[in-house]
């Protein structure tokens, strides 16, 4: 399988010059891939003004991917403000070939920039498809939280998505996370950062892929750029069964 981590900087609360940047990017790769994986919020930033830009199925975002995705004719997971009846969740959003696949509300708001104020909490895992391949979703902050991947892996997802806008000064705790999250689940791990800024804080990416036994196979900083991999998922089963480690989890 072949996957494209669209290491983005997006404009700040402008989702129609962030669309420019975007396609801008996409330019640089003619590849084709089974899946682009953009970051958290992708075409705001990590904003908190979440009552002027959530929309629903007509919103900007929401039209843009589905239009890419049937263009490119390939499977895209971006970051949308979703505004479902009275809640509005920060979202990760599986699009395939032009139509909405998947929909994974974030679990975890972040309390400590006071998103848990001004978003909803999702209140499920959601596990997607491409063909065959189960994969689990999640975004940013709950990538401290095992317990959500440990319920994807009694589900035996062969890849973990976390999309993110996460900072330089917290860095290091989010590539330790990757590489624990693809250890413990015996699957591979995707994690997709931003880079640049936006009023708060700087971003320096550090995207990558982690192998089900924990190797990194691709790992990108302070770059915007389309990151490309290509992973054999037949790993995820032979690591499985050489280490059977999964069958002993208990008290769950």
């Amino acid at each position: 399988m072949k996957i494209g981590l669209v290491q983005f900087s997006p404009a700040w609360e402008n989702p129609e010059e962030s669309i420019l940047n975007a396609e801008d990017l996409l330019k640089t790769s003619s590849g084709k891939f089974d899946a682009l994986i953009f970051p958290e919020m992708t075409l705001t930033g990590f904003t908190m003004n979440s009552e002027k830009f959530a929309e629903e199925i007509d919103g900007i975002s929401t039209q843009y991917f589905m239009k890419l995705s049937g263009r490119l004719k390939t499977n895209i997971f971006g970051g949308i403000i979703e505004h479902d009846g009275k809640n509005i969740f920060n979202s990760l959003v599986h699009f395939d070939n032009g139509i909405i696949k998947a929909r994974y509300r974030k679990i975890h708001p972040f309390s400590f920039s006071n998103e848990d104020r001004n978003y909803s909490a999702g209140d499920e895992k959601v596990i997607t498809t491409i063909d065959e391949t189960k994969i689990g979703l999640s975004i940013c902050y709950d990538l401290r939280f095992p317990e959500l991947y440990r319920l994807y892996v009694k589900e035996r997802t062969d890849i973990l998505i976390d999309i993110a806008n996460w900072p330089i000064p917290r860095i290091e705790h989010w590539k330790t996370f990757l590489k624990a999250r693809a250890i413990e689940n015996q699957c591979f791990m995707i994690g997709v950062n931003r880079v640049g800024s936006d009023p708060f804080h700087q971003y320096n990416g550090c995207s990558a892929v982690f192998d089900p036994m924990g190797s990194q196979i691709v790992f990108a900083e302070n770059e915007e750029k389309i990151i490309e991999v290509v992973i054999d998922l037949d790993l995820v089963n032979s690591t499985r069964t050489k280490l059977p480690f999964l069958q002993d989890i208990k008290l769950i």
